[in-house]
């Protein structure tokens, strides 16, 4: 299942950059040469990103380009612990829509609204609410992934993880692996979904400010 994408043209238009900003962006690896994605289509060639990735990017860097210059930002998004880790509580997350409710009420203790979640908690949530919008995973599915992560991504460290969830013959799983892995499947397995630590990191970072 291809990730979805965004055109160059309409990140351009959605984030209000320029063309300039964007390629010293990718001078300076701020934002990754293989996001640039080259596809054919009806007018030619045309570059396209992953949506949620690059519009993430994107505003974390305009946050923080007055704050640090583009190589010390460079350097940071190139380390998932250098991140802002912030926690919530659930009341907090229901409210800045930063997990759907309908997450919430199955992993996150909705007893409990003022409870307070950490960022990994929150990250474990999001990853799990990420592929059920997407329509990549059911909910007995999200059960395990998010037990998955709950139980073993600590154990990987500042270092982060990514996460491979797969079908074999309508059987699905999840296979952790340290980034860049480099894992390799049998033909008869479908990658549904690969997330990265240090992506989701990002994205849920610029959403909790």
């Amino acid at each position: 299942m291809e990730e979805d994408l965004i055109s160059k043209k309409d990140l351009l238009d959605e984030t209000g950059i320029s063309y300039g900003q964007l390629y010293r962006w990718k001078r300076k690896q701020l934002i990754p040469e293989d996001w640039f994605i080259r596809k054919s289509t009806f007018t030619g060639q045309e570059t396209f990103f992953p949506r949620a990735r690059i519009l993430a990017r994107v505003q974390h860097i305009l946050q923080k380009k007055d704050d640090l210059s583009l190589d010390e930002l460079a350097g940071a998004l190139t380390e998932p612990a250098s991140l802002p880790k912030a926690g919530l509580s659930v009341t907090q997350l229901r409210e800045r829509n930063i997990v759907s409710n309908a997450c919430l009420e199955r992993f996150g203790r909705p007893d409990c609204e003022e409870r307070m979640l950490t960022f990994e908690q929150i990250l474990s949530l999001y990853a799990a609410d990420q592929l059920l919008s997407r329509g990549e995973l059911n909910w007995e599915e999200a059960d395990r992934l998010y037990q998955t992560l709950e139980a073993q991504a600590l154990g990987y460290g500042d270092k982060g993880w990514e996460l491979f969830f797969v079908r074999k013959m309508g059987v699905s799983f999840c296979i952790m692996a340290y980034p860049g892995a480099g894992l390799s499947f049998d033909e008869g397995v479908r990658l549904v979904s690969r997330l990265s630590y240090a992506d989701l990191a990002e994205q849920l970072s610029v959403r909790i400010g």
